[in-house]
């Protein structure tokens, strides 16, 4: 059986809203400047374990990588297997948007339909995503990126096998809170200027699997955040990194300011023309 975004949506948005109450005290009560929360068992076992399946092997993705990255990414869901594009626009339903947005606090989010920077990744022995601020705004430059959705759907991934969620409230001196990509967890961080993360080095011959989801907003969520694109640092113990990654962003920001919209259009989008 094939499952529909609808019927997924359900299942979703029942099991979020059942955990409603701790969620509200989960993200309200963080105790550092990254709000965030984690919900497991997301969807029935099997219903999981079927979306893990069909995800595309390697070769038949895109590969990032690079000082800042090294994974693997898929935005054009309509070459891949349809519960994919399902599972993707399941978290989209105007339903579990606004219940979101509430546990979050955050009046209207707006779902990314053109999946900008969302879709599936990813990440084997070795790849890893440096610590980063995600770019501010969607791919026109007309709203805030307010939440960063993460579904990982590897059945028996293990904490010690990396490819963890890393955020870093108090800076790249001080260690990262880690949330384990837990198989059926559903992580929710907050994004703005000083929402620093990044994706530990997987030390596992396996592949960790990620469906991701951004909400945006009419408004930013700090007063103080100010555009930026997507800005790279090096984890602590890569000092050289570190100074390469800093003067990267700081070049990119600078034609950024000359081309408001990039030199070229960035290619992590779902074209649904194509």
């Amino acid at each position: 059986m094939i499952w529909n975004r609808t019927q997924l949506a359900d299942l979703i948005y029942q099991k979020i809203l059942d955990r409603k109450e701790s969620l509200l005290s989960e993200f309200g009560n963080a105790d550092n400047s990254i709000r965030y929360w984690f919900l497991d068992d997301v969807l029935p076992v099997e219903i999981a374990t079927q979306v893990a399946a069909v995800f595309p092997k390697p070769d038949a993705m895109v590969l990032k990588k690079s000082l800042r990255e090294d994974k693997y990414i898929a935005a054009q869901m309509n070459l891949y297997h349809p519960l994919l594009e399902e599972i993707i626009y399941a978290f989209q339903d105007p339903r579990i948007v606004a219940l979101i947005g509430e546990v979050c606090g955050i009046e209207n989010p707006i779902p990314d339909e053109n999946l900008y920077a969302g879709g599936i990744s990813l990440m084997g022995q070795n790849q890893f995503l440096n610590p980063h601020l995600d770019n501010s705004h969607d791919k026109d430059r007309n709203l805030w990126r307010v939440l960063n959705l993460l579904y990982y759907v590897t059945p028996d991934w293990q904490e010690a096998y990396g490819g963890n969620l890393e955020l870093w409230p108090n800076g790249l001196s001080r260690s990262p809170i880690t949330i384990h990509s837990k198989f059926n967890r559903l992580a929710i961080m907050e994004t703005h200027s000083h929402s620093l993360h990044s994706v530990s080095p997987v030390v596992f011959d396996g592949y960790r699997r990620c469906v991701s989801n951004y909400y945006f907003s009419e408004k930013p969520l700090l007063a103080e955040d100010t555009f930026h694109v997507t800005s790279f640092r090096g984890r602590p113990e890569n000092k050289l990194a570190d100074l390469i990654l800093q003067a990267d962003t700081f070049l990119r920001m600078g034609i950024r300011k000359i081309f408001k919209k990039g030199i070229k259009e960035n290619p992590h989008v779902y074209k649904k023309d194509q």
